[in-house]
């Protein structure tokens, strides 16, 4: 089980901001009744849903993430998200009360699916592919709140520009090993390599997690996180996001499911 960490101490006195914001998280904690597990065994997951100030667990999914013919990218990663959340809620079926989040995350260029890269061979021609142009990073979210309930599901999508960099620049970022287990063989996070410029949408989607989005899908169950979100988010990626407020406020996520929604 994941949970938050003390507010620090200076000097033996807890600073009175810290302290009124760690007691209304812990009542929060204390009064949720629905605990959560995110089904996914991402770190990078892991981090940004504990920024909610929600306590949770993690646990992987055992699926297969292969489309399936004729399927696009877009519906498989959504098939993904959904067979994620539905096999781990079988697994803890013993405690009803659990809500379980599925997330699945996908890079495409010119209408192709960019995954994992197999090899560093792969993950430099992937590299060389997205340099200087734009690509789509979307993620699809799946909640269920029962093994047998319809689930909440939401798409968020961010249009990702990368810069022009060098040849040698991506040999160097993937003897790194970075880009290795990542889609699309990059993490716009990286900081040696900084692979994106002038990002004008969502960055937690970019990394896997948009929170905002989750934030809309869970008020859906009254589950309101005590954290501030926007606020967190930014302080923590060390990003201004221009779209936080068109997110949380933006119409209900079906018409996003319909292709009908401006990426964010």
């Amino acid at each position: 089980m994941y949970y938050l960490q003390k507010p620090p101490v200076f000097a033996g006195l807890i600073d009175a901001h810290s302290r009124e914001q760690y007691n209304s998280l812990m009542m929060s904690q204390e009064t949720l009744a629905r605990p959560l597990v995110l089904a996914s065994a991402s770190p990078r997951r892991r981090k940004l849903l504990g920024l909610l100030g929600l306590a949770f667990d993690a646990r992987a999914a055992r699926i297969e993430e292969k489309p399936h013919p004729g399927e696009s990218p877009v519906t498989a990663m959504q098939r993904f998200a959904r067979e994620k959340a539905a096999a781990v809620s079988i697994e803890i079926a013993v405690n009803g009360r659990s809500i379980v989040i599925g997330a699945d995350t996908m890079v495409v260029l010119d209408g192709e699916m960019l995954g994992k890269p197999r090899d560093a061979a792969e993950a430099i021609r992937t590299l060389r592919r997205l340099r200087g142009r734009e690509h789509q990073v979307y993620t699809a979210l799946s909640i269920l709140a029962t093994p047998a309930a319809k689930p909440l599901e939401c798409l968020a999508r961010t249009l990702v520009p990368m810069r022009r960099y060098t040849d040698q620049e991506i040999d160097c970022y993937v003897r790194s090993g970075d880009p290795l287990d990542k889609a699309g063989a990059y993490a716009i996070q990286n900081t040696s390599f900084r692979p994106v410029t002038k990002l004008t949408g969502c960055y937690a989607n970019v990394m896997g997690f948009p929170l905002c989005h989750l934030t809309r899908q869970l008020r859906k169950l009254d589950i309101e996180p005590p954290a501030d979100i926007p606020t967190a988010c930014q302080r923590r990626l060390d990003y201004t996001c221009p779209v936080y407020g068109r997110v949380l406020t933006s119409p209900p996520c079906g018409t996003c499911l319909a292709g009908q929604r401006p990426a964010y």
